[in-house]
């Protein structure tokens, strides 16, 4: 299986602090990663050739929640060539003040399809991603207050002088 060869590989290269926790009884089963380590992780087990991870099918920012006071990215992995799949999260605990983003490394220097699905998250959540090239707005315009898929978020009521109706 590889969830148990990626499990030894990464402990391997990384040491056992790699890896935070596991769920490997789920549907889609998944290693929690040390949030800072991210990027090398996916370079490494992009790189592999046990694992050959060469596609990042999908990335998805989390909110967690006003209680849990938490955000995280999950990250779907992709080997074409060796098909399998895995997927990544890591998460960080941040006190949801706008002026103090959840922060995170970005992958993109890995995966070039990151790009797009970190300024989502960004736009979206208010995730802010370490060394992204370019980091703005991509589904909202970009005097837009807040993040609408915060968990806390309240629905503007005017855009510009234009009514919003839900």
């Amino acid at each position: 299986m590889i969830f148990d060869t990626v499990k030894q590989l990464l402990i391997e290269k990384f040491g056992e602090e790699v890896i935070i926790a596991e769920e490997p009884n789920q549907k889609q089963p998944a290693l929690i990663i040390k949030a800072d380590l991210i990027a090398d992780v996916c370079l490494f087990l992009r790189d592999h050739p046990q694992t050959w991870f060469d596609f990042l099918s999908c990335l998805s920012g989390v909110d967690y929640g006003v209680e849990q006071q938490k955000f995280g990215i999950v990250y779907h992995l992709a080997s074409i060539i060796k098909n399998h799949t895995l997927v990544l999260k890591i998460a960080t605990e941040n006190n949801r003040d706008e002026e103090n983003l959840p922060s995170f490394k970005s992958i993109s220097a890995v995966y070039k399809a990151a790009e797009w699905h970190e300024r989502e998250a960004f736009d979206m959540l208010g995730i802010y991603f370490e060394n992204h090239p370019d980091l703005r707005r991509i589904l909202l315009p970009d005097d837009w207050d807040g993040f609408p898929l915060r968990k806390d978020y309240k629905t503007a009521e005017q855009y510009h002088n234009i009514k919003i109706d839900l």
